[in-house]
């Protein structure tokens, strides 16, 4: 037990009120269990003293509790009765500690619920909106059962298919279902014309690299053969200059966040589009890292507009306009494995597979390399964990992006001589990046782990189509995608 002096917490709408230190280690307590308990963050050679010492999640989250309680003691202006810590400072802290001891999921967890029930508060969510920790139980619950009946539900299970050549009815599989929730999605955006909604503006959301780009194509060429006509507007165009983009301690740059975006004159444009006005949109330059120009828009009366965004359902955006003038499809890489033989009982990472998707878009398209590409990916998270994930109970409709063969058909790209996974030196240069080291090894144990297709074979139709999501990162679609132009 640490020694506390703190008195008071100022609550939202500025109340003092006593500080009950015991909320902090229940809220630790309750995240880490919602994950299915902190052991879910034991890592060799980081934290794994910790679950010597403390060897319960009651012991763990008194310790994690106790350390929030150091660190909001060590200022000076908490222990003063009339200048407390304030919730969000504290929730900061929450999170602060338990990324600095490696509880990296539990940290995921408590962010999804906390800027959830911001949201809520905003009123921004209804109650039967709030997803909690972000992982909708019923939904992986679906999809394990039906890779369970594949054998597919744990990775020793996927090697087997992939070794016995069976890999392409698994795949034929996966995908047949993912265009059936495509055609769903379809069915309810002309369900709602067809009842008389004016729809107006069509959103396609969802975190990095969950096939948003391939997704959006798909759904409206469905909806092309319909009769329906769309506009598409670049969000790319209202970044801020470079110059209003801070970087940090590795010469880096958050654009992830949605603030990234200058929301206030999207709003307008997208306010005044809807009702039928010639917006000058912006043209940005990332060779300038400027807007150097502006274009005259202007929405047709039988055009919907077209947005794929990472950020679509965050409410700012969208200020004053209609939930019926708008439909929203989330799409989330939602493919539920074990890892191993599944005898660990820990699942594979959605955020995993959407990292290894991006690093081989980056590097492939964007010339960034995998390892900027990793350091960068926190603060993909801490965006997405804001203003993404917690909001997906908004959507109209959701589409699962993630399928049991990606593993298997990025292993190639990242194991041989010409990998592109970074060398195992290349974060001696960040001894104190955690965050990067943590899923450096976890990443790197799960791809050594998965058994891949040969490059041949990816090059190549005869497993993976054309047209499937995984081929926006790994090459070789034939739907356009615009950003590898």
């Amino acid at each position: 037990m640490v020694q506390n002096r703190i008195v008071k917490v100022q609550k939202r709408n500025r109340a003092l009120v006593k500080f009950d230190a015991d909320k902090i280690r229940r809220a630790i307590l309750k995240a880490g269990q919602s994950i299915g308990g902190l052991n879910q963050d034991c890592l060799p050679g980081i934290n794994e003293k910790l679950f010597n010492t403390w060897n319960t999640d009651e012991s763990l989250a008194s310790f994690l509790a106790d350390a929030v309680i150091v660190g909001l003691n060590s200022d000076e202006h908490h222990l003063i009765t009339n200048f407390p810590p304030t919730i969000e400072m504290i929730q900061d802290t929450v999170l602060h500690v338990l990324r600095s001891y490696g509880f990296q999921n539990t940290a995921d967890a408590y962010a999804c619920y906390r800027w959830g029930r911001h949201w809520l508060r905003e009123g921004a969510i209804s109650k039967d909106k709030f997803v909690g920790n972000g992982f909708p139980n019923a939904a992986m619950s679906k999809v394990l059962e039906w890779n369970r009946a594949r054998g597919v539900d744990t990775v020793a299970g996927l090697n087997e298919v992939v070794k016995r050549g069976k890999l392409k009815g698994i795949v034929e599989e996966s995908l047949g279902n993912y265009e059936k929730s495509l055609d769903e999605a379809a069915a309810k955006v002309m369900s709602r014309i067809n009842k008389g909604d004016k729809l107006r503006m069509m959103w396609v959301s969802g975190p990095s690299s969950s096939g948003k780009t391939t997704t959006t194509v798909k759904l409206t060429e469905r909806l092309q053969k319909q009769g329906l006509r769309f506009l598409m507007l670049n969000l790319d165009d209202y970044f801020w200059s470079l110059v209003e983009h801070p970087t940090d301690w590795i010469n880096d740059r958050n654009y992830e966040t949605p603030e990234a975006l200058d929301i206030q004159l999207l709003n307008q444009h997208l306010v005044a589009l809807l009702n039928g006005e010639i917006i000058e949109k912006p043209v940005y330059s990332f060779k300038e890292g400027r807007r150097t120009t502006t274009k005259p828009v202007r929405l047709e009366e039988d055009q919907i507009l077209l947005l794929d965004c990472l950020h679509g359902l965050y409410p700012p955006i969208t200020e004053g306009i209609d939930n019926s003038a708008q439909f929203k499809l989330y799409i989330e890489t939602q493919n539920v494995m074990y890892e191993g033989d599944g005898s660990t009982k820990r699942l594979t990472k959605f955020t995993d597979v959407r990292l290894v998707r991006r690093m081989l878009r980056d590097v492939q398209h964007r010339n960034h390399s995998p390892l900027l590409t990793l350091l960068h990916w926190h603060y993909v998270r801490a965006g997405e964990l804001f203003s993404i994930i917690p909001l997906n109970g908004t959507a109209d409709h959701v589409v699962n992006g993630g399928f049991p063969f990606d593993l298997p058909a990025l292993k190639p790209f990242f194991s041989g001589p010409s990998s592109y996974w970074p060398a195992p030196d290349s974060l001696d240069s960040y001894p104190g990046f955690l965050d990067a080291h943590i899923r450096y090894q976890r990443v790197k144990s799960l791809l050594e782990s998965v058994e891949g297709l040969s490059k041949e074979q990816v090059t190549s139709y005869d497993i993976i189509p054309s047209d499937a999501v995984v081929r926006e990162f790994v090459g070789g679609s034939t739907v356009k995608i615009p950003h590898n132009e």
